[in-house]
C-alpha cells in the first residue's frame, strides 16, 4: 500500500523524480519469451545491497506509481539487476511494464526483503527449490550464489509450467550457472534441474505435487522422500502450488521457517500484476 513517502517530490527538466524511498534505474536489456513471459535487466545502484532470493518493490515513473513485488533473479554479486515477469493484459503495472525498452526508466524501492533466503533455513544436506512460472526468479538468483553450494551437497530446482516455451528462461539460467566462473564447477556437480510442462508433450507432464506424491520425483533423482533430518525446501509459484507443496512438506515433518526463526522450508507469497 502506498503512503506519503511513495509520492514523487520533484520535477527535474520535465521528468518526475522518484520518491525518496526509491531509486530511478535504467533498463539495459529486455527479452520476451512468450506472450505471457518476459525478462528485463536494469542498472544497479552502487549503494544497493540484497541477499540472493529477496524481492523488491518496483514501479514505473508517474505521479501515482503502482508498486509490485519482484524477486531479483540476478545473484547478489551481479552488477545489474535482472527480473522475470508475467504479462497481465489489464494488470495495473505489467500491462505497461511489458512495453519497456532499453533506455527506459523504472523505479525501485530501496529496501529489499523476502523469506526465500538461505538465512531462513536450518543447515541440511539437500535443498529443494520448488517453482512454477515466474516463481523461478528467486531461484535464478540463488543457483548463481556460491553460498548455496557451500551450505548444501545437492540443489534440486523444479520448474513446472503449462507450455514448453515457458521453460526457456529456466534452461538458460541453469546453463549460465553451470558455465559461470564463480559457481560453475559446483553447480555442474550439485545442481539438478527438473523442468516440467503440464499442457504439452514433454519429458515430464505431471504436476510437481503429483511427482512428489507418487514418488517419481525422488526416484528420478535417486534420493529418499522428503526428510526433515536432511532436506530443506523453498517454494515459490501460484497460490495453489504454494498451498499444496507446503502441505506435503508439513506432512513429511518439515517445519516452516522465517528470517527470525530458521526452519526446514520457506514460502514466498509476493506476486505481481
Amino acid at each position: 500500500m502506498a503512503d506519503a513517502s511513495d509520492a514523487p517530490t520533484d520535477i527535474v527538466d520535465g521528468t518526475i523524480a522518484p520518491p525518496p524511498t526509491a531509486f530511478a534505474e535504467t533498463v539495459t536489456e529486455v527479452r520476451h519469451y512468450t506472450d505471457r513471459l518476459f525478462m528485463f535487466r536494469t542498472t544497479r545502484p552502487r549503494s544497493f545491497r540484497f541477499r540472493s532470493g529477496e524481492f523488491v518493490m518496483i514501479g514505473l515513473p508517474g505521479e501515482r506509481p503502482v508498486w509490485r513485488a519482484y524477486s531479483m533473479a540476478s545473484p547478489s554479486w551481479d552488477e545489474e539487476i535482472e527480473y522475470f515477469s508475467i504479462k497481465v493484459p489489464d494488470g495495473p503495472l505489467t500491462s505497461k511494464l511489458q512495453k519497456i525498452h532499453p533506455g527506459d526508466t523504472i523505479w525501485m524501492k530501496k529496501k529489499p526483503t523476502g523469506t526465500l533466503v538461505l538465512d531462513a533455513l536450518l543447515p541440511g544436506k539437500r535443498l529443494y527449490m520448488f517453482s512454477t512460472g515466474t516463481g523461478i526468479a528467486p531461484f535464478a538468483s540463488l543457483i548463481r550464489d556460491p553460498e548455496t553450494y557451500e551450505k548444501f551437497d545437492q540443489v534440486i530446482l523444479t520448474h513446472t509450467c503449462r507450455e514448453v516455451a515457458e521453460l526457456t528462461y529456466g534452461f538458460e539460467t541453469v546453463e549460465k550457472a553451470k558455465a559461470d566462473e564463480l559457481v560453475g564447477e559446483e553447480a555442474t556437480a550439485k545442481l539438478v534441474h527438473i523442468p516440467g510442462a503440464t499442457r504439452e508433450p514433454f519429458a515430464r507432464t505431471k504436476r510437481i505435487t503429483t511427482m512428489m506424491e507418487d514418488g517419481s520425483l525422488y526416484a528420478e533423482i535417486g534420493v529418499p522422500p522428503l526428510n526433515p533430518g536432511t532436506d530443506r525446501a523453498m517454494i515459490c509459484g501460484s497460490m495453489e502450488m504454494l498451498r499444496d507443496i507446503k502441505a506435503l512438506c508439513e506432512k513429511a515433518g518439515l517445519e516452516e521457517g522465517a528470517n527470525n526463526k530458521p526452519g526446514e522450508f520457506v514460502v514466498e507469497r509476493a506476486f505481481v500484476g
